[in-house]
C-alpha cells in the first residue's frame, strides 16, 4: 500500500510541474474523465486519490477524538485548535472543522466518482475496488455523523448547482442508507489478506470490525456481537509484547487489522511524533525527534493514575512523566515551560524532518475488537461469557485477571477502564463517551456543555451555501 502512496505523490508532482499550456490543451470535462477511467491503472491511481483524502484527515483526528476527551489535555495552552477542542471553546470558524469538512467531503467526491465510472469497465479487479472503495467512503461517513451530527448526504456525482441544494440528513438515514450498506458491500467483497504490496488496505476483516463497531454505536448489541465474533475466527491475536504493536519496523502483525497507513520521505508522513513530543533538546537527542512547540495530546494524570503496577502498557501509553530514561538506566528531566506527560505511542521510527513520521493510525487491532466484543456480550446478558475476552487484553498487560463472577455494572465499569488502558491516544475514549452516553456527566467538569457532543458546522460551509433551510447550525453554536 505505502508504494501505491509512493506512486500517487508522484503523479501529483508530476502533473503540478506541467507547463500551463500543456494542461490548457484540453479542457476539464466529463469527456475527459471518460478518457482518463479505462484501465485497471486509472481506477487503481483514483481509488489512491481516495485513501490519499483520508490520509490526509486521519493526520488531525486526535483534534475530534483523544483531545476532545478527559485522558488527554493541552498542558502549555496556546491559541490552536487542540488547545480549542480540550477546552470545548471550539467556535464555528475553527479551521480545524473546516478542513475536516473538506477533507472528508474531497475523499467522499472522489469515492463517488470512481463507483460512477467503474460502472461502465470490465477489469480484473473491479469487485474490489467497489468494495474498498465503499469502505473508505462508510470511514469517512462514519467520522461526520460522529463529528457534526446530521451531515449532507452525497453518494452520487452532483453538479455544483444540486450540491448548493442537498440539505443535511438524519444521522439515521444516513447510517441506514450509506454506512451500514457500503460496509456490508464491503463485507460480501474485499479478500481476506493482501500480498505483501497491498498490505494496509482494508480486508474482509477490517470490513466486520468497522460493521461491529457499527452496530455498537447503534447500541444493536445482537448484531455487534455476532459480526465481532466473525473476527475471532478469522486468526488474528494479541501480539505477546505490547510494545512491539507500535515499534513493529512494519506495523502489520498479528493483532492488526487496519492503519491509515503513512510514509516518510515522499510528501505522505504523518506529524503525530512532533506534535505529541516535549519540545526538548534532551529528548530530541536520545529519540531523534524534537517537538514542534504544539505540545498536543498530553496524557491526564487521571490516566496515568489508572494504570495498575506491574501494568507494561503504561511506559508506553504515557510515558514517564518529567522525563525518560535512557539506555543506560538514567533518569534524563525534560526542561520546565514545556509538556512534561507524553506518549510514546507514535514514536516509531524517529522522524527526518517535522510532520514526516511513518506512524500509522491505529484504526482496527485485535484488542480493540476482543473489548468491543465483551461489552456487546455483556450488553446481551452474557456477563460470565464476555469477562474471559476481556482478561485475554489484560493478561497481555501482566496485570490481574478479573473474576468470573462479576455482575453486569461491574463488568461494563471494567470494559470501559479497559479501553482506556489499552487504546489510549488510538482515537476511542471521546466516541466511547459519546456511544455510551457519558460524554457531559465525565467532561462538564472540563468546560463541557450539553450542546456539544457534536462540533460546529464550518461557519465556511454556512456562508457559501447561504441558506439556513439547507445547511444550519447546530443549536448552541454561532
Amino acid at each position: 500500500m505505502k508504494k501505491y502512496i509512493n506512486i500517487f505523490v508522484c503523479a501529483c508532482l508530476f502533473f503540478s510541474s506541467c507547463s500551463s499550456d500543456f494542461i490548457n490543451r484540453v479542457p476539464v470535462s466529463t469527456a475527459t474523465q471518460d478518457l482518463y477511467y479505462q484501465s485497471d491503472k486509472d481506477f487503481q491511481d483514483a481509488l489512491t486519490g481516495v485513501y490519499a483524502a483520508v490520509r490526509t484527515q486521519y493526520n488531525n483526528m486526535y483534534l475530534f477524538s483523544d483531545q476532545r476527551a478527559d485522558d488527554s489535555w493541552v498542558q502549555q495552552a496556546k491559541n490552536n485548535n487542540a488547545t480549542y477542542s480540550d477546552q470545548f471553546t471550539t467556535q464555528s470558524n475553527d479551521g480545524g472543522c473546516s478542513t475536516a469538512w473538506q477533507n472528508y467531503y474531497q475523499a467522499i467526491f472522489r469515492a463517488n466518482n470512481l463507483l460512477d465510472k467503474i460502472e461502465s469497465v470490465d477489469i480484473p479487479l473491479k469487485a474490489r475496488y467497489i468494495a474498498e472503495t465503499r469502505f473508505l467512503r462508510a470511514v469517512c461517513y462514519f467520522d461526520l455523523v460522529r463529528i457534526f451530527g446530521d451531515v449532507p448526504a452525497i453518494t452520487t456525482v452532483l453538479s455544483v448547482s444540486d450540491c448548493y441544494n442537498t440539505p443535511r440528513t438524519p444521522v439515521s438515514d444516513i447510517y441506514n442508507d450509506i454506512i451500514l450498506p457500503d460496509l456490508r458491500a464491503a463485507e460480501s467483497a474485499l479478500p481476506t489478506s493482501y500480498a505483501a504490496v497491498d498490505l494496509g488496505r482494508p480486508t474482509l476483516g477490517a470490513a466486520k470490525g468497522l460493521l461491529g463497531r457499527v452496530y455498537l454505536t447503534l447500541g444493536d448489541f445482537q448484531n455487534a456481537e455476532s459480526k465481532l465474533q466473525e473476527v475471532t475466527t478469522m486468526g488474528y491475536d494479541l501480539e505477546s509484547d505490547y510494545e512491539s504493536i507500535f515499534y513493529n519496523a512494519t506495523e502489520h502483525h498479528k493483532g492488526y487489522i487496519w492503519d491509515l497507513e503513512y510514509e516518510s520521505g515522499v510528501g505522505a508522513g504523518s506529524n503525530k511524533v512532533n506534535n505529541f513530543m516535549p519540545n526538548d533538546a534532551g529528548m530530541a537527542a536520545y529519540f531523534g525527534v524534537r517537538g514542534t512547540g504544539n505540545e498536543w495530546n498530553n496524557p491526564t494524570q487521571q490516566l496515568i493514575d489508572l494504570y495498575e503496577p506491574g501494568d507494561i502498557r503504561k511506559l508506553i501509553s504515557v510515558g514517564e512523566r518529567s522525563g525518560f530514561t535512557d539506555a543506560n538506566g538514567n533518569f534524563i528531566s525534560i526542561q520546565g515551560g514545556t509538556c512534561q506527560t507524553y506518549t510514546k505511542k507514535y514514536l516509531v521510527n524517529g522522524s527526518p524532518s517535522a510532520g514526516d513520521d511513518a506512524s500509522n493510525w491505529k484504526y482496527i487491532r485485535y484488542a480493540d475488537v476482543l473489548l468491543m466484543l465483551a461489552e456487546a456480550m455483556n450488553e446481551n446478558g452474557k456477563t460470565e461469557q464476555a469477562i474471559p475476552h476481556l482478561n485475554r487484553v489484560r493478561a497481555r498487560a501482566q496485570v490481574s485477571e478479573y473474576p468470573l463472577t462479576m455482575n453486569q455494572v461491574d463488568t461494563r465499569a471494567a470494559i470501559e477502564k479497559e479501553r482506556r488502558l489499552e487504546l489510549c491516544f488510538e482515537g476511542h475514549r471521546w466516541f466511547d463517551l459519546l456511544r455510551t452516553g457519558k460524554a457531559y456527566e465525565t467532561c462538564r467538569s472540563i468546560g463541557m456543555e450539553p450542546h456539544m457532543t457534536v462540533f460546529p458546522i464550518p461557519l465556511s460551509q454556512i456562508l457559501l451555501v447561504n441558506d439556513p433551510a439547507v445547511l444550519w447550525q447546530n443549536p448552541g453554536y454561532y
